[in-house]
């Protein structure tokens, strides 16, 4: 990315490693200053000490996307701390356990709905408030592969990813022509510390999936933070409501 985010203003969730912290990072280094929120404060901070050592501006918050005060409040901060929002990226996610629909068990089902899909609208209410104040910014709202095809076994994750692409869509309309713009994307199977224990807890599903990928590997967070920043600068401009689905053509077919 060329683009210069100088004197913006990023907050990103679920960004203490994986795909938010490489975002957090590409926003760093393109200029802006940066929020990162996790749901555990102390890795959140480690996070952002690592940019403020690297010599950006960069701040570590506690953020529970399931509970929506402990959002409001970390809007809020970020806001205290570097006078605007620009940008948000709400990546925070969870997966459940794999298991056939008929066997699922329902608080599994509500907390990653809670998580996937309560915690972006949670997420975008607040940062919208703040957009909106201002009469510009950009939400990137996070979905899967799986919001696009469905999942044998992953009923509550895919039902919860398919739910942030109509979120997403109905925001973006509302916003439009107010000078803010909402977009999804689809990442595919990408390796984190997430896959890492998908992998080890059901081995023989999860390289099922990589050998299905039709570019024949994961993908990396680098790879998505890119694709993120570029639903961020101007020249995704005309991009509104729209699916970017980096997953190494697995949703091709």
């Amino acid at each position: 990315m060329s683009t210069s985010f100088q004197n913006k203003v990023a907050f990103v969730t679920g960004a203490a490693g994986g795909i938010g912290f490489a975002t957090a990072q590409a926003f760093a280094e393109a200029g802006a200053a940066v929020a990162i929120a996790g749901d555990n404060e102390n890795n959140a901070k480690a996070a952002a000490d690592a940019l403020i050592k690297a010599g950006h501006r960069a701040l570590g918050l506690r953020c529970d996307v399931a509970d929506e005060a402990s959002v409001a409040a970390a809007i809020d901060a970020t806001v205290a701390a570097f006078g605007r929002l620009d940008f948000a990226y709400n990546n925070a996610g969870i997966h459940a356990p794999s298991v056939e629909t008929a066997d699922a068990m329902a608080e599994d089902f509500d907390r990653v709905i809670a998580v996937n899909l309560r915690g972006v609208w949670a997420c975008m209410k607040y940062e919208l408030r703040q957009m909106r104040k201002q009469g510009s910014g950009v939400i990137v709202n996070c979905s899967s592969q799986s919001g696009l095809a469905g999942i044998a076994g992953l009923a509550a994750y895919t039902a919860s990813k398919h739910g942030v692409i109509g979120l997403t869509k109905a925001a973006a309309l509302e916003y439009a022509r107010r000078g803010i713009r909402i977009n999804v994307i689809c990442p595919g199977t990408v390796h984190t510390p997430m896959v890492d224990k998908a992998m080890a807890d059901h081995p023989a599903r999860m390289q099922a999936v990589i050998d299905d990928i039709p570019l024949g590997r994961m993908g990396t967070p680098e790879e998505i933070a890119s694709a993120v920043l570029w639903l961020c600068s101007p020249g995704a401009g005309f991009m509104i409501g729209q699916i970017v689905a980096p997953d190494g053509g697995y949703t091709a077919r």
